[in-house]
């Protein structure tokens, strides 16, 4: 039954991974704008026949369904074309840049994941004054955008303290540590706080349950009803919101990397949409939908193994 289910999510994740890369070529391939035009750069109308070269060096008059399948056999090779902007191989400089922001992304997960559960366990158990700040802190923080948390950090942490670097991402552990903490913490805010909601609903929810006081009724201790029947049970839930959450930090990986100065993919993204760098911004649309897409399905899989009230027939 496991198994189906698994094959069944991966085949789903392989046919959305397939829309999503012809959705993001067919868009950049209609854009209005000449690539080659910013390419060559100056004031003067460009030689035509300059023009006719870095077309056909690019292959930027392919027809549609030539260009795709292209693209598509290239990527799936490890090859996503060549830049026009840096004149070099796309892939070498998603491995320059990558590194970065998968440092980031995993650095705001343990941020998300391990206060934003305990907070929201904390204040379904405890609650009174405890579950009353918990939730209006954690709704206020869910309404501030991450720009805003970016920006409000560096102000107050870096330029007034001084306790954290503003710019960059530094080098070896303990540097990447001091640099990426503000840009990591603006990152998981939101999200952090959307986890600590989650999980205080989903462990009141099973606090009020039948099994639960049928449990009580029977004198068992209440650490083991809490630790047994309440976060067994709301364990799916927050790891599914979680998984989401995780999910979500690449495309917020943009602004935060743009804000703190942070050599990484999304900055690299936004830089390269900006110049109509077709072949970058292709490639890291597709790479932040799969991995996405990827993360979603790993998250419904484990959910469905650890909540046996998940039906894996009504969830395929």
């Amino acid at each position: 039954m496991i198994w189906r289910f698994v094959a069944r999510r991966t085949a789903t994740m392989v046919v959305t991974c397939l829309v999503a890369s012809v959705a993001v070529y067919s868009a950049l391939f209609i854009s209005p704008g000449d690539p080659a035009t910013l390419l060559i750069g100056g004031g003067k109308p460009p030689s035509p026949t300059l023009l006719a070269e870095i077309h056909r060096q690019y292959h930027l008059d392919d027809p549609f369904l030539q260009g795709y399948w292209r693209w598509l056999s290239g990527m799936l090779h490890g090859d996503a074309g060549q830049s026009l902007t840096y004149h070099d191989a796309v892939s070498r400089l998603l491995a320059d840049r990558i590194g970065n922001t998968a440092f980031l992304v995993g650095y705001a997960a343990v941020l998300i994941i391990v206060p934003g559960v305990a907070l929201g366990t904390v204040a379904a158990l405890r609650g009174g004054l405890g579950d009353t700040v918990v939730t209006v802190v954690t709704t206020a923080l869910m309404a501030v955008p991450t720009f805003v948390m970016s920006v409000l950090l560096i102000w107050w942490l870096s330029v007034g303290w001084g306790w954290f670097p503003a710019y960059g991402a530094g080098t070896g552990l303990g540097g990447r540590l001091e640099h990426l903490t503000l840009p990591a913490i603006a990152l998981a805010t939101a999200w952090l706080a959307y986890v600590a909601q989650v999980t205080r609903s989903a462990v009141r929810t099973e606090l009020a349950s039948e099994h639960v006081q049928t449990a009580r009724s029977r004198g068992v201790p209440e650490r083991f009803v809490v630790r047994k029947h309440v976060l067994r049970n709301a364990s799916g839930p927050i790891f599914s919101v979680s998984g989401v959450a995780v999910a979500g930090l690449v495309a917020g990986c943009a602004v935060v990397e743009q804000a703190f100065g942070i050599n990484g993919i999304g900055a690299l993204l936004v830089q390269s949409a900006a110049k109509q760098d077709l072949a970058v911004v292709q490639a890291l649309a597709v790479l932040s939908v799969v991995v996405f897409v990827t993360v979603n399905t790993v998250v419904d899989v484990v959910t469905a193994a650890l909540d046996h009230r998940v039906s894996l027939e009504d969830t395929a």
